[in-house]
């Protein structure tokens, strides 16, 4: 039977390149976004023209209802539990505030959608696994988390987003400590500077920091650098990493004299 990932934020950006990657690879594809169904037609056809079954599920990860409706979705899309959850969804600061300046309201917003929604949605599709692995044992389940470099790359303007994305790579320690004598391994990918709507507001400060050394790799990453790594994972080539992190990030992080 094909493979079913789970893909949160799947409709554009780095989420709809993992799409891409994992649908070449004939996995079965249910994905998540908050925009109505009929306003992601064309990347849901774009997907389904890799000649596999792709499903959307509407839901904000960031509150309770949505996460079950994601929940039911899954579901009802795969009769039992998903084989691959990717946790990709996020949102940036609504303004670049210095750490300041930053507010409950920008902190509670990105807090909610990239670690609360992510540390609930986990939790609930692992158990959803590991009941599915007690009734079939061959059942193969793994969990991927996207974070950053902000994870330990310091911006003091948008402190909301370093600090969520810092707790998601705990998250992933975490839950793969809890889930590894299951059988179920967590991954984590950590981009850099990917090019997406994210960051189109921010183009040209990149573009002369990418000019000036930022990168070991003098380019911007782009969605399909990150879909590959997934993809690597997901196909079980990191068997016996789990917990690890994978940085897909052009060396940017590599310590340089």
């Amino acid at each position: 039977m094909p493979k079913i990932a789970l893909i949160t934020g799947g409709t554009r950006g780095i989420g709809f390149g993992i799409a891409e990657k994992l649908a070449a690879e004939k996995w079965d594809l249910l994905v998540n976004g908050v925009r109505p169904e009929a306003a992601v037609a064309e990347p849901l056809a774009r997907l389904r023209a890799a000649g596999v079954r792709v499903g959307y599920a509407p839901g904000d990860i960031a509150t309770a209802a949505g996460r079950a409706a994601i929940l039911a979705a899954a579901r009802d899309f795969s009769g039992s539990a998903v084989n691959l959850l990717v946790n990709n969804a996020g949102v940036a600061p609504s303004v670049r505030a210095d750490l300041l300046e930053t507010s409950e309201e920008s902190y509670d917003r990105v807090l909610d959608t990239n670690l609360r929604g992510p540390f609930f949605l986990t939790q609930a599709f692992a158990r959803a696994m590991l009941a599915a692995r007690q009734t079939n044992p061959s059942f193969a389940a793994a969990i991927v988390n996207v974070t950053s470099v902000s994870a330990t790359v310091v911006s003091i303007n948008r402190g909301e987003y370093c600090i969520a994305k810092a707790g998601l790579s705990m998250l992933t320690q975490l839950f793969a400590a809890r889930l590894g004598a299951d059988g179920i391994p967590v991954y984590e990918v950590r981009p850099g500077v990917i090019k997406t709507d994210m960051t189109s507001a921010v183009t040209e400060k990149y573009d002369q920091l990418i000019a000036n050394g930022l990168c070991v790799q003098p380019r911007w990453g782009y969605p399909d650098d990150v879909g590959r790594a997934v993809a690597a994972l997901a196909r079980g080539d990191f068997a016996f990493s789990t917990g690890q992190v994978i940085l897909v990030d052009g060396g940017l992080t590599l310590p340089r004299l």
